[in-house]
């Protein structure tokens, strides 16, 4: 099976830090209302589940979890967001795909433009990179606390339907196919293996080993920005940094 990408591990330390700093609070909520809007406020809907869960499993407390969707499920304050996807490139052509919930596209537009052309990319059309990715369900699952050999884990996972398997330096990804997503989830939560986080979201198809330390800064600073922004609530890309890179 694979290894998880050093970007993944970026990523997922980024989380941990801006969940400190309640940023993925925020998002959280965000996703929570949209999730409700959707299904209106019915809690046995995959979506909203997942995003229950998640804000859970960040600690958002229960009141401002049960507030988002009540404004969700009443299409009251705040209940007016857009879900749109930007496409473009990095430093080195590497794909970018960014997902942004909204209440003005027109703002966020420009903003979004803004940050790819300051930090060495351009935003591209509608479909531009999108065909380098495909939608898998991704479960994480934390090495603290686990009870399992990482072996054992995998097998699980895999006689549950996962499709692969990917271990980094925290935990391991189960990664799925979308309708098989909610299946292998709750097989592994019968068995006791606590789930940290649950989405389905895109990824490469292929990716591009960068091995320039100077290239792999900007990428990952255009990443980060990208990240940070307001509305942001996922940035995907196909490129994974090589080993020997060090702490980026």
């Amino acid at each position: 099976m694979s290894g998880h990408s050093k970007w993944s591990n970026i990523k997922h330390k980024k989380g941990k830090a801006d969940a400190q700093k309640g940023k993925v609070f925020t998002k959280l909520g965000r996703e929570l209302l949209i999730a409700s809007r959707a299904c209106g406020g019915d809690v046995n809907d995959f979506r909203l589940k997942i995003a229950i869960e998640n804000a859970k499993a960040q600690n958002v407390p229960n009141e401002n979890i049960q507030r988002a969707i009540q404004k969700g499920a009443g299409g009251a304050e705040g209940a007016n967001y857009e879900e749109l996807r930007y496409e473009g490139y990095g430093p080195g052509g590497v794909a970018i795909m960014i997902d942004i919930l909204t209440d003005n596209r027109n703002r966020t537009a420009g903003e979004v433009r803004h940050i790819f052309s300051k930090n060495g990319g351009n935003m591209g059309e509608t479909g531009s990179v999108g065909w380098m990715f495909e939608d898998k369900g991704q479960l994480r699952i934390l090495r603290e606390g686990l009870k399992l050999t990482e072996d054992d884990l995998m097998m699980m996972a895999l006689e549950a339907g996962a499709e692969d398997f990917e271990a980094d330096e925290e935990g391991f990804v189960v990664l799925t196919a979308p309708s098989d997503m909610e299946a292998v989830r709750q097989a592994l939560i019968d068995q006791n293996i606590p789930i940290e986080e649950s989405v389905l979201s895109p990824m490469p198809q292929n990716t591009i080993e960068i091995t320039d330390p100077d290239q792999a800064r900007k990428i990952v600073n255009l990443m980060n920005k990208l990240e940070d922004h307001d509305d942001s609530q996922g940035v995907y890309s196909n490129f994974d940094l090589a080993e020997d890179l060090g702490d980026i």
